[in-house]
């Protein structure tokens, strides 16, 4: 988006007095690290500074994460109060997230559940999961299911249940579905951008933390030609989709 000249790499899909919801690009960290690289908070505090003329410091709180390379909704909280309710509710597993990926293979079962327990590896920043607990690691729950096919390739939907590290991508990865242009998790190669992976935060459902009203929030895929291949299925619900495919 663009906001009096400056280009960000997000664009605000809702914003009041507590909080902020963007639509990230892919590449973009969300949480500052030892790249050094400018994330995610930077860009909006600047752009709230920007808005609201504000010469001071702007407060922006990280409220959860995507990872670098994946694209969608993020939450950030613009009051600390706002920051603290909103940590409650993640905590509480009352901040519903729906992601969509896209995979060389099918799952099978074409939907379901996945229960693994996993181990970060805080030196390599990878994940690794296992069927069974190998006593050193966290249960990772998500629910999934397959929406549609576009020539070689899956649309697959995904519910996490539990907030883990890199969870969509070694989960899908564990049972042979790796998402394409993750080669940190078994996809043969990169993606064209060498930033991406084709994983988009589509949706978030949660409870406002100060007006208590329920908040529903949608991302549109991103503009690349590979996302927009899949652009028809993102006009039907994907209860009607699965509906069609069984």
């Amino acid at each position: 988006m663009r906001y009096n000249g400056t280009k960000y790499p997000f664009d605000v899909v809702y914003e009041d007095n507590h909080l902020i919801v963007v639509n990230k690009e892919a590449g973009l960290l969300v949480q500052g690290d030892k790249t050094g690289d400018r994330a995610l908070p930077d860009y909006v505090k600047q752009y709230l500074g920007d808005k609201y003329n504000k010469p001071g410091a702007v407060f922006c709180g990280v409220i959860h994460r995507i990872d670098r390379p994946v694209s969608g909704l993020v939450v950030l909280a613009k009051t600390s109060k706002a920051l603290e309710r909103m940590n409650k509710l993640v905590r509480s597993r009352e901040f519903h997230k729906t992601y969509w990926a896209i995979v060389k293979k099918c799952p099978y079962p074409k939907e379901g559940k996945l229960v693994h327990w996993v181990r970060k590896d805080t030196v390599k920043n990878k994940t690794t999961a296992f069927d069974e607990d190998p006593g050193d690691a966290k249960k990772s729950e998500l629910t999934y299911g397959g929406i549609g096919k576009l020539n070689d390739h899956w649309l697959v939907e995904v519910r996490p249940v539990t907030g883990r590290p890199h969870q969509i991508r070694v989960q899908l990865a564990k049972i042979g579905c790796a998402i394409r242009g993750d080669v940190r998790y078994g996809f043969k190669k990169l993606n064209p951008d060498r930033r991406s992976i084709n994983l988009h935060a589509k949706e978030l459902h949660f409870i406002h933390p100060v007006k208590k009203e329920s908040m529903h929030f949608k991302a549109p895929l991103p503009q690349d030609d590979f996302w927009q291949q899949f652009s028809t299925l993102d006009t039907i619900k994907s209860r009607e989709i699965k509906q069609v495919l069984k």
